[in-house]
């Protein structure tokens, strides 16, 4: 198996402007979510983008919602 390059992922992907204002998004959608108190630290959820941030969502209220790791993350 060949090992990963993290620092060359880095640059070609997460390192872009786009990639690092959507990230921004989603860290802000999760504090947002745990100010309300709808998600707490070591909870097990995820916070899911009713309307996917790649797809033009935003990260509003009502665009929002906790759900489990396994759920979220199985969609596609």
């Amino acid at each position: 198996m060949a090992t990963r390059d993290y620092k060359k992922e880095y640059a070609e992907y997460h390192g872009k402007p786009e990639q690092i204002a959507n990230r921004a998004e989603r860290v802000k959608a999760r504090r947002m979510m745990e100010k309300t108190g709808a998600a707490k630290k070591g909870d097990g959820k995820d916070v899911d983008h009713i309307r996917p941030l790649s797809k033009g969502g935003t990260s509003a209220k009502t665009n929002l919602r906790m759900r489990s790791v396994k759920a979220n993350r199985g969609d596609k």
